[in-house]
């Protein structure tokens, strides 16, 4: 009897043990009309994400430092 209760719990737990997660973060689209650019070079440090400026394009921003290299 115990065997028949823990037999689907292992089996859940061994089809699911290689699953992975992927981490929840800010999904941006670009905007009606704008071509969107790859990255040029590696993400600058953690928290920053490839984003669509207005004036100057694409490029890495961060919602405490701004963007990098120095756009305003």
């Amino acid at each position: 009897m115990k065997i028949a209760t823990l037999l689907p719990i292992v089996l859940l737990t061994t089809a699911c043990s290689g699953c992975v997660v992927a981490p929840v973060g800010p999904a941006y689209s670009a905007p009606p009309g704008v071509v969107y650019i790859a990255p040029t070079y590696a993400i600058p440090g953690p928290g920053y994400v490839w984003a669509y400026h207005a004036r100057f394009g694409w490029g890495w921003h961060h919602p405490q430092y701004g963007w990098h290299r120095g756009w305003r």
